[in-house]
C-alpha cells in the first residue's frame, strides 16, 4: 500500500517529462544527421545522459508531488497558525541559505562563471554572493506575509535600485547578475520554499493565501541581482575585463 502511494501520478510524471525531452532529441538527431556526423561512441554517451536526465527529472518531480509540496504547506500552516509567527523570518533567513546551496542550476552558473573569467571570479565568492541575497530575499517575503506588506513596496524599490546600480558596475558584472536571478529560482525554491509561503500565509490569520503567498520568487528573482550588482560595484571588476580583452 505504501508503495502504491509513493508511485501514485508516476506514469503520469513519465508521460510529462517524455513529452519535454522529445523536442530535444529530434532536434538533436536533425542535426546529427544533416550537420555534427558525430562518431558513434558519442552518440552512446549522450544517449546515456539523456536516459539519465529522464530518470533523474522523473524522480524529482514525482518526489516534490508527494514530498516537497505538501511538507512546504503543512509546515507553513503550523508556522503561521503560531502566537510568535514572526519566527519564520529567521527560518526564512536559513532555508534561503540552505535553499541556494542545493540548487543544481546555481551551481552551473558559478562553474561557468569563473571559466570564463580565468579564475577572477571564484565559484566559492559566487556562491557566497547569491546565498546572501536569496536568505535576504526569502526572510523578506516571509516578513511580508506575517507583516502584510504590499509586493510592490519591496520590488518597485528593488528594481529601481538595480537600475542605479547597472549605471556604475561593471558591465560583466551585469550580465552575469541577471542570469544569477534566473537560475536562483530554480527547482528547490519554486517547490519546496514556494510551498512553506504559501503554507504561511494560509495559517496566518488574515492573509490571503492566493494574494500573500505569492509573490515569493518575484522577490528572490530579484535579491541574486543586486547581491552581484553590488559584487561588482565592490570588486570594481579588477582583472575580469581585461581577461576578456
Amino acid at each position: 500500500m505504501k508503495n502504491i502511494m509513493v508511485l501514485e501520478g508516476f506514469s503520469h510524471v513519465l508521460l510529462e517529462v517524455a513529452i519535454s525531452l522529445l523536442p530535444l532529441i529530434i532536434i538533436f538527431l536533425l542535426f546529427q544527421f544533416l550537420f555534427l556526423k558525430l562518431p558513434l561512441e558519442e552518440i552512446k554517451r549522450l544517449a546515456i545522459g539523456i536516459c539519465l536526465s529522464f530518470v533523474g527529472l522523473s524522480l524529482f518531480l514525482q518526489g516534490v508531488q508527494i514530498g516537497f509540496l505538501p511538507a512546504g504547506t503543512l509546515l507553513g500552516e503550523q508556522l503561521g497558525k503560531l502566537d510568535y509567527n514572526w519566527v519564520v523570518i529567521p527560518i526564512g533567513l536559513l532555508l534561503g541559505l540552505v535553499t541556494v546551496i542545493a540548487e543544481p542550476l546555481v551551481r552551473v552558473l558559478n562553474y561557468e562563471v569563473e571559466k570564463v573569467s580565468a579564475g577572477h571570479i571564484s565559484q566559492r565568492l559566487m556562491m557566497y554572493t547569491l546565498s546572501a541575497g536569496v536568505s535576504i530575499a526569502v526572510a523578506l517575503a516571509m516578513a511580508r506575509i506575517v507583516y502584510g506588506i504590499p509586493l510592490l513596496y519591496i520590488l518597485a524599490p528593488g528594481y529601481l535600485l538595480a537600475l542605479i546600480l547597472i549605471r556604475y558596475t561593471s558591465p560583466t558584472f551585469v550580465s552575469v547578475a541577471f542570469d544569477s536571478g534566473t537560475v536562483a529560482t530554480g527547482p528547490m525554491t519554486a517547490t519546496f520554499i514556494l510551498a512553506l509561503a504559501v503554507g504561511v500565509a494560509s495559517g496566518t490569520t488574515g492573509r490571503d493565501p492566493l494574494m500573500d503567498g505569492f509573490g515569493l520568487v518575484a522577490i528572490v528573482a530579484l535579491s541574486p541581482v543586486l547581491s552581484v550588482l553590488l559584487l561588482g560595484l565592490i570588486y570594481g571588476g579588477r582583472g575580469v575585463e581585461d581577461e576578456d580583452r
